[in-house]
């Protein structure tokens, strides 16, 4: 046998040994559980056969604890660059297989190889998690492994979309890097994250709880904020990535991807003239307005199930790429509180990185009042919103179908934090506060010697009404564009994005500002 043809044998049985990674028996335990190989896992996810490996034949460096003679190729993590809907990506998947899964000095380098050409090429970064943590037998170098990504992680963002699949076990410094990221995928049943596990805190609280109760997808999805979407199981999260984006650019150089619609640019549905009750208190579902006014009715919605106050998600106007902020009367009144604040500063900061416009839809009543709300610091989780307004420089747009009371209507995305069209239906009251309070102050002594308060009270409101909390008083000031019926809202907002397209918008020369983390 030639030299030649020993080598090229020897580089099969690397590539066989690097792809079954730790053995038959692991991956059929894998399967049995439910869940995918990491390179099944990319399959699944990039463009059929795009996949592209790098660093197929790495391994560790430990020769503590017996590690020299259990050495892998790959060493429990493949990463590479593949296709997702024709765009280049960049990837790392951990391999459970393979010690856990668990993050060695040389792991590490894999993955913050692959980051580095992300930030260099102008590529996303897609990270599929599935790992016990740091190897121990590395001690601290494989936690200076995660700094290094962590480094990377910071320094990337804003600069390419970073989005983390959790697929299994995500515990201890291995859950900040996906914190960082931009949009956290979790698999229902068999991902979960947590800084200290259940036996931990068994032994320092006394409490009891199961992995899935504190960290599982749905926990993260709706208590804590940590997960923007907790998935039925690991195809349908894979499936969830690959159309979160197509709504994405590349970079923050390049503008999202247009696709074409046949939904008419000029519809108008008539359905929206009815979506708001008359009755100021009366529910309804704002997603049912945004579905009649976007391209085909379609919404994608981001963080569904935690701070249901409020919507954000992606749509698509005149087959551009848009970001939905929107209050929901149907939870809470539409209320903004802590969390919902918080949840839609994080996206408007997204939008604006990404060159995304940003269409705001407003009937909010004010900030939640309250004790737990005061001592919970909303009044710093509030100026997060306000900030992330007023710091964007994308083109925004907003519409008040119903209330906008008091701070909370600066907030959301007023002419006064720099939107570019402010709308406003018929059916909208904007001033200091509500009617019912507001006579309570104004009419005051008249209430007092009124000798039917009650009715008093009613007609002291309608007056109110009629004078203040209509869009009108707002119009006349420049600080609503139009007053629109409903129904009209698509076209016009089409109309200003088409105008907007070639915006330009600078802030003033700094570092970087001091948001009120």
């Amino acid at each position: 046998m030639g030299r030649r043809q020993q080598v090229l044998d020897r580089l099969d049985q690397l590539e066989r040994q690097a792809e079954i990674g730790g053995g038959a028996d692991r991956i059929a335990k894998l399967h049995k559980a439910g869940k995918g190989t990491a390179r099944e896992r990319i399959e699944m996810l990039v463009d059929n056969g795009s996949f592209c490996e790098l660093d197929k034949l790495v391994t560790h460096r430990c020769t503590d604890f017996g590690m020299a003679d259990k050495k892998v190729p790959g060493d429990g993590v493949v990463t590479g660059h593949a296709l997702i809907h024709g765009r280049t990506v960049f990837l790392f998947a951990q391999d459970f297989t393979v010690f856990g899964g668990s993050l060695s000095g040389a792991f590490a380098e894999k993955i913050c190889k692959v980051m580095d050409l992300a930030v260099k090429v102008g590529a996303p970064v897609i990270g599929l998690n599935d790992s016990g943590g740091a190897r121990i037998q590395e001690g601290v170098v494989s936690l200076a492994g995660y700094a290094e990504i962590f480094t990377r992680n910071v320094l990337a963002s804003g600069v390419v979309p970073q989005i983390s699949l959790i697929l299994g076990p995500c515990a201890g410094g291995a859950v900040y890097s996906p914190a960082i990221t931009d949009f956290v995928v979790m698999a229902q049943e068999s991902s979960y994250m947590f800084i200290t596990g259940p036996d931990v805190i068994k032994t320092v609280t006394h409490e009891e709880v199961t992995q899935e109760e504190l960290g599982g997808a749905m926990r993260h999805a709706s208590t804590s904020g940590v997960a923007h979407f907790a998935c039925e199981d690991e195809k349908a999260a894979l499936a969830t990535v690959r159309e979160l984006l197509s709504f994405v650019p590349q970079n923050n150089l390049e503008k999202a991807p247009r696709k074409a619609t046949q939904d008419p640019w000029d519809r108008r549905d008539l359905r929206l003239a009815e979506l708001v009750p008359d009755e100021p208190a009366k529910p309804y579902d704002i997603k049912e307005c945004i579905r009649c006014i976007v391209d085909d009715g379609y919404l994608f919605e981001v963080h569904e199930h935690f701070a249901r106050n409020m919507v954000v998600g992606f749509a698509r106007l005149d087959g551009e790429s848009i970001g939905i902020v929107a209050n929901q009367p149907a939870v809470l009144a539409g209320c903004l509180d802590i969390d919902a604040s918080v949840k839609a500063a994080r996206f408007v900061r997204f939008c604006d990185a990404f060159h995304i416009p940003i269409v705001t839809f407003v009937d909010v009543p004010g900030f939640l009042p309250g004790v737990a709300q005061e001592h919970g610091g909303i009044i710093r989780h509030g100026a997060k919103l306000l900030y992330a307004y007023a710091e964007a420089t994308v083109p925004k747009l907003t519409i008040i179908t119903r209330k906008a009371y008091g701070g909370a209507y600066d907030v959301m995305g007023s002419k006064h934090v720099r939107a570019d069209l402010n709308f406003a239906w018929p059916t909208a009251e904007i001033a200091v506060m509500g009617p019912d309070g507001a006579v309570n102050i104004v009419y005051r002594q008249e209430l007092a010697q009124a000798k039917d308060k009650l009715a008093a009270a009613k007609e002291y409101a309608d007056k109110y009404r009629d004078t203040f909390a209509n869009p009108f008083k707002a119009a006349e000031l420049g600080y609503i564009d139009a007053v629109l019926r409903p129904e009209d809202t698509r076209p016009r907002l089409i109309q200003g994005l088409r105008m907007l397209a070639g915006k330009r918008d600078e802030n003033p020369r700094r570092k970087h500002g001091n948001i009120p983390l």
